[in-house]
C-alpha cells in the first residue's frame, strides 16, 4: 500500500505516526491484545485533547476501556482519578481490575463497607461515597483531575438516581468527567447538558454490538428465529428486518380460542376431523420445561447461558428442578476444579453457618454447572458463581434483572422466561430498555461469535410486541433529581440560599422541564397571534362586543349548570323508586328496548344497600330483573328509568318459576297481562324548568337585550368569532399552566424544604444552625426523621443492641408490605424508644403537608419501617445466624444488606451524636461492632 503513496503522502503519513506516537493514547493501546474500536479512540482522543466525554454504548461493547484511559491519563500526568460505580459489586470487580493492571499500592476502594488504601493516586468508590466527599470538602479531592461515572444511566433510578445529578453538578470545574452509559434515546440532550454544567462535553454515541445478537423463540421442539432476514439484492446487500411469518401463524393458531364442546357450527358439532387437526396442531406447541430448555441449549452448543426469572424462589426452584432431573454439565475435572475454588473462597465461614446457608445443597448445584444468582443470596455466594461462570465452570445460571446492572458476566445465550415482570406495584411488560440491557448479556466479545437470546413461548406471547422490544435498541434517560433536606443543609452552608437555588435550577432535571416548555411557549405564541386575529373578527362598531360575548357565555353556563342539576336530580328520584320495588311489584318500564309492562322478579339492589346510604356498589344504581310481558327476562339499568317508578299491581310469583323454562316464562307472563293489561300508566307530567324561575338567568337575558350589540345586523357572525376567540384563549390559559407548573420545579420544591427546615430552627437565613450542621452528616431517606430524634435525645440510655433496633427503622423497607401483622420489636426501652420514632416522624409528616411536600414526587419522610428491628437486636445481641435468620423468615443475602445499610447510618449517627453528656455516639460505635461479625463480617459485597 505504501508503494502507491506519492513522496508528498508517504511523508504526511510519517508525520502522523510520529505526532500520534507522541500522544498518551499510543503506549496506552499496547497494553491491550486487542484493537481499539472506532468510538473507544474518539473518545479517547477527545479526553487526551481536554474535553470531557458522554460515552454511549451497548453492554459489553468494551465503554470501560475509555475510563481505563481517564485512569492512565490521570497517572501520566501526575494528578488523581476517581472511579465511581452504583453498587458495591462492581466497585469490587473494577478495584480488582485495576489492581491486576497498575498493582495494589496505587489504586484504593472506598465503598462504605471498605475502605482500601484510600489516598492512592487512583481510588474506586460508590457514587454515594463521592458525593459525601464533597459535601464534606474533603482533603482527598486534592488533586483531583478526573472522575469516571459507569453506568450514568443509573441517574433514571427514582431511589438513587439523584446522587449522580449532585456529584455532577458540584464537582470542581478542574475535573474532567468520563460519563459511561447504555445506549439511550436522548445521548445528545443529556450531553447538552452536560455541556452546560462541566464544560466542553463529546458526546459518542455508538449502536452497534461487538457480537451480533440472534433473537429466537422457543415453542415446543423448534427453536424459531423471530426475525426473517430478506436481504436487499440490489447490490449493497442490505438488509430488512421482518417477523418470522411462521411464528406469526403459530401465535395466531394457539391463540385462537380452545375448543368446547358446546360450541355449533351452523347448528351443528364441530366435526371431528377439525378437532382432531387442532390436537395435532397443540401438540407441537408447549412451553419447554427449565432442565428441558438447558439440555436443548447444551447439545446445540449455545452453553453458558443466563436465564432470566423474576423472581428469587423461582430461581432457586429452577436450580432444583435441573438437579432432580439429573443435569449435569460438568465433567469430574471441572467438579474437582469448583469443590477448590468454593472451599478456598468459604474457608472463613464457621461450619455451624454453613448448614444454615444452605451451603451444601449449593455446592452440589455449582459442582453441576448450575446456579441461582439474586440479591437473597450471602454475597459471598453470589462473587463464587460470578466468578465460577465467569471461569466456564458454572454453565446455567438462572438470575434475577439484577445481574443485569453491571456486573460482569457475559453469556452465550441469555433466555426470558416473560416478558412480564413485578415492578413494585403491580405485573407490568418489561421496557424495551430493560429487554435490551438484559439481552445485552448475550455473546461474549473475542469469544464468541454470535450471541443468542432466547424468549420462551408462553400463550399470549405476541411475536409483533416482542420485535418491538427487540427493535428498539434504546431508551430515554428521565431525571429522578429531587432536593432532599440533607442536600439543602448542605448547599446553604456552602453557598447561601440564593446560590443554591441557582445551582438546582442547573440539574437535568430542571434542563429536562425546560425543554418541554421551549414547544409549549412556541404554540402560546402562536395561539395569541390567533387571539388578535380573532379579537379584530368579532370587533362592533354598536359596542364591547366581548363583553356581550361573556353575557351570553355566563347564560349558557347557567342554564347549562341548571339543566346537570335537574336531571341529576331526576336520577336520584328514578333510582330512590327503584329501591322501594320489591319482587312480584308489576310495574311500567318507560322507555329502552323492553319499554312496556314488567313484573319484578329481583329488585336488584346490592347487599349492603340500605336505604340509599353506604354499602352501595354499582354506580348506576339498582338494576332490577323483570320478566317482560314479551315473555323475556332480562336485567334493566336505570338508563331505562329516566322518570321514578310505581308499582301498578302486586302479584304472587309461584315458587316453582324457573326463568330459564320457556314454558314458566311463558304461563307467568300470561298471568302479568291478564292481571295488569288493562292499566293505563299514569303519565309523568314534566315538571317545571329550573332556569323559568331563576333570578340570575332573568337578570342576565335583561341586561343582553339591554347590550348596545344586542341589536348590531351582524351580531351572530361577531359571536362566531368571539366563541373562538374563547376557545382559544382556554387553550392558551391551559398552556400557560403547564409552563408554570413546569418552570423552577427543582427551585419551588428546595423554597418550600428550605421553609420546613427554617420553621425547626435548621436554617436562619443564609447560616445552618447547629442542628443543621447536625443534619449536614446524615445522609439517608429519613435523615431529618434521624435529625430529630438525635435531637431529642430519643435513643439516650438505649444499650448498643436496642440502637441497633432503632436505626434499622430508619433504612429498612419490606420488600412486601404486611399491615396484618404487627412486627416483632424488643420490649422496654427500645419499645418506647420506637413509638417516640413513630410519633417524631407523625409530627414531621404533618409540617411536610403544611409546607406542600409530597412524598409522592419524591421528596419528604415514609414512615419507619420495624420489620427489622428485631432481627438487628438479635444479632447485635449476639445470637447465631440460625435462630436470627429462622425468627426473620428472610434469606441471608438480606439480612446482610441490610446490616450492613444500618451498620452504614449507624456510623453517621457516630459522627452526628454529641460528644458531650450523651451515650449515643458511644453506643453507636459498640452497635457497629456487635452487627459488624460473621456472615456480616465476612461478606465484602454489599
Amino acid at each position: 500500500m505504501t508503494e502507491d503513496l506519492t513522496p508528498a503522502q508517504a511523508y504526511a503519513a510519517a508525520l502522523a505516526r510520529n505526532a500520534e506516537q507522541a500522544t498518551a493514547l499510543a503506549p496506552f493501546r499496547e497494553m491491550y491484545e486487542f484493537g481499539l474500536d472506532p468510538f473507544q479512540i474518539e473518545a479517547c482522543k477527545a479526553l487526551e485533547a481536554g474535553k470531557g466525554v458522554l460515552v454511549a454504548a451497548p453492554t459489553g461493547s468494551g465503554k470501560t476501556i475509555v475510563g481505563e484511559f481517564a485512569v492512565h491519563l490521570a497517572l501520566t500526568q501526575g494528578r488523581k482519578c476517581f472511579y465511581t460505580t452504583p453498587i458495591k459489586a462492581l466497585s469490587n470487580q473494577k478495584y480488582a481490575d485495576l489492581v491486576r493492571r497498575y498493582g495494589a499500592a496505587k489504586v484504593g476502594l472506598l465503598t462504605g463497607d471498605n475502605s482500601v488504601n484510600g489516598d492512592a493516586p487512583i481510588v474506586v468508590m460508590t457514587t454515594e461515597v463521592l458525593r459525601n466527599m464533597l459535601y464534606a470538602g474533603s482533603q482527598a479531592l486534592s488533586g483531583l483531575g478526573y472522575v469516571v461515572m459507569d453506568e450514568v444511566h443509573y441517574l433514571s433510578d427514582r431511589f438513587r438516581g439523584a446522587v449522580w445529578e449532585e456529584v455532577i453538578i458540584h464537582l470542581p470545574e478542574s475535573v474532567t468527567l468520563v460519563s459511561l452509559s447504555a445506549t439511550v434515546s436522548n445521548a445528545e440532550e443529556f450531553g447538552d447538558w452536560l455541556d452546560t454544567v462541566r464544560g466542553d462535553t463529546e458526546v459518542i454515541v455508538s449502536e452497534s454490538r461487538p457480537v451480533p445478537l440472534w433473537q429466537h423463540v422457543l415453542a415446543g421442539r423448534r427453536m424459531y428465529d423471530l426475525f426473517e432476514e430478506e436481504t436487499d439484492h440490489g447490490g449493497r446487500g442490505a438488509s430488512r428486518r421482518e417477523v418470522n411469518p411462521d411464528l406469526l401463524r403459530l401465535a395466531r393458531t394457539e391463540n385462537t380460542r380452545t375448543y368446547n364442546p358446546r360450541d355449533r357450527r351452523r347448528g351443528k358439532m364441530v366435526r371431528e376431523a377439525d378437532r382432531e387437526r387442532e390436537r395435532r396442531q397443540r401438540s407441537r406447541i408447549w412451553t419447554p420445561g427449565r432442565p428441558e430448555v438447558i439440555e436443548r441449549l447444551d447439545a446445540e452448543g449455545l452453553l453458558p447461558a443466563i436465564t432470566f426469572i423474576f423472581s428469587r424462589a423461582a430461581c432457586e426452584a429452577a436450580v432444583q428442578q435441573c438437579l432432580y432431573a439429573g443435569l449435569r454439565l460438568n465433567d469430574d475435572d471441572g467438579r474437582r476444579r469448583v469443590r477448590e475454588i468454593v472451599e478456598a473462597r468459604t474457608a472463613a465461614i464457621p461450619s455451624e453457618d454453613l448448614h444454615v446457608l444452605g451451603y451444601y445443597e449449593w455446592l452440589e448445584a455449582l459442582e453441576r454447572g448450575i446456579a441461582a444468582h439474586h440479591a437473597g443470596m450471602l454475597p459471598t455466594f453470589k462473587e463464587v458463581v460470578e466468578e465460577l461462570f465467569v471461569r466456564g465452570l458454572v454453565k446455567a445460571v438462572f438470575a434475577t434483572e439484577t445481574l443485569a446492572l453491571g456486573i460482569n458476566m457475559p453469556a452465550r445465550t441469555v433466555i426470558l422466561e416473560k416478558l412480564v415482570k413485578w415492578n413494585g406495584e403491580q405485573h407490568a411488560d418489561i421496557t424495551p430498555g430493560e429487554y435490551t440491557q438484559l439481552t445485552g448479556r448475550a455473546g461474549r466479545r473475542g469469544i464468541d461469535v454470535e450471541g443468542h437470546a432466547v424468549v420462551l413461548w408462553q400463550r399470549g406471547l405476541d411475536p409483533e410486541h416482542l420485535a418491538g422490544l427487540a427493535g428498539t435498541r434504546t431508551y430515554p434517560l428521565r431525571s429522578s433529581f429531587r432536593p432532599s433536606y440533607n442536600m439543602a443543609v448542605n448547599l446553604v452552608d456552602q453557598f447561601g440560599r440564593h446560590r443554591s437555588r441557582e445551582l438546582l435550577e442547573t440539574s437535568f432535571a430542571q434542563f429536562q422541564a425546560d425543554r418541554s416548555v421551549v414547544g409549549i411557549s412556541r404554540q402560546v405564541q402562536r395561539n395569541e397571534e390567533g387571539l388578535d386575529g380573532y379579537r379584530e373578527g368579532m370587533t362592533c362598531h354598536l359596542g364591547d362586543f366581548e363583553e356581550y360575548a361573556q353575557l351570553r357565555r355566563d347564560l349558557k353556563d347557567r342554564e347549562t349548570e341548571l339543566a346537570k342539576q335537574g336531571a341529576a336530580q331526576r336520577r336520584a328520584q328514578a333510582a330512590g323508586s327503584l329501591e322501594k320495588l320489591k319482587p312480584g311489584d308489576v310495574i311500567h318500564v318507560p322507555t329502552g328496548k323492553f319499554a312496556g309492562l314488567a313484573l319484578v322478579l329481583d329488585p336488584g339492589i346490592p347487599a349492603g344497600r340500605t336505604n340509599g346510604h353506604r354499602g352501595f356498589e354499582h354506580h348506576d344504581g339498582p338494576r332490577p330483573l323483570v320478566l317482560t310481558a314479551e315473555r323475556q327476562v332480562k336485567r334493566l339499568a336505570s338508563i331505562d328509568f329516566p322518570v321514578p317508578v310505581e308499582a301498578l299491581e302486586r302479584m304472587r310469583i309461584p315458587k316453582s318459576f324457573n326463568p330459564r323454562s320457556p314454558q314458566s316464562r311463558r304461563d307467568l307472563a300470561s298471568a302479568l297481562r291478564s292481571k295488569a293489561g288493562h292499566i293505563n300508566p299514569e303519565r309523568h307530567h314534566k315538571q317545571r324548568s329550573a332556569a323559568a324561575d331563576d333570578r340570575h338567568i332573568a337578570r342576565l337575558r335583561t341586561e343582553i337585550r339591554a347590550h348596545p350589540c344586542h341589536g348590531c345586523d351582524e351580531r351572530e357572525d361577531h359571536a362566531r368569532w368571539a366563541e373562538r376567540y374563547h376557545r382559544l384563549q382556554r387553550d392558551t390559559q391551559q398552556l400557560e399552566r403547564r409552563i408554570e407548573g413546569r418552570t423552577n420545579t427543582i427551585a419551588r420544591t428546595f423554597d418550600r424544604i428550605v421553609a420546613l427546615l427554617t420553621e425547626l430552627d435548621y436554617l436562619r437565613g443564609n447560616d445552618v444552625t447547629d442542628n443543621g450542621k447536625r443534619l449536614a452528616r446524615l445522609y439517608g431517606e429519613l435523615d431529618l426523621l434521624a435529625s430529630e430524634c438525635l435531637r431529642d435525645r430519643v435513643w439516650e440510655g438505649l444499650t448498643p443492641a436496642e440502637l441497633a433496633a432503632c436505626v434499622s427503622a430508619l433504612v429498612f423497607e419490606a420488600r412486601q408490605s404486611d399491615d396484618a401483622v404487627a412486627p416483632k420489636v424488643p420490649a422496654g426501652n427500645a419499645k418506647a424508644a420506637l413509638g417516640e420514632m413513630i410519633r417524631i416522624w407523625g409530627r414531621l409528616d404533618a409540617l411536610e403537608e403544611e409546607f406542600k411536600i409530597n412524598q409522592a414526587e419524591g421528596v419528604g419522610q415514609r414512615e419507619p419501617d420495624l420489620g427489622f428491628a428485631w432481627a438487628a437486636y438479635q444479632w447485635a445481641s449476639d445470637k447465631s445466624l440460625d435462630e436470627v435468620l429462622r425468627e426473620a423468615e428472610m434469606p441471608a443475602g438480606d439480612f446482610v444488606r441490610w446490616c450492613k445499610q444500618v451498620i452504614d447510618v449507624l456510623g453517621q449517627i457516630a459522627a452526628a451524636a454529641p460528644k458531650e453528656n450523651s451515650t449515643v455516639a458511644k453506643n453507636a460505635r459498640k452497635a457497629v461492632d456487635a452487627l459488624l461479625r460473621g456472615v456480616v463480617a465476612y461478606s465484602s459485597v454489599g
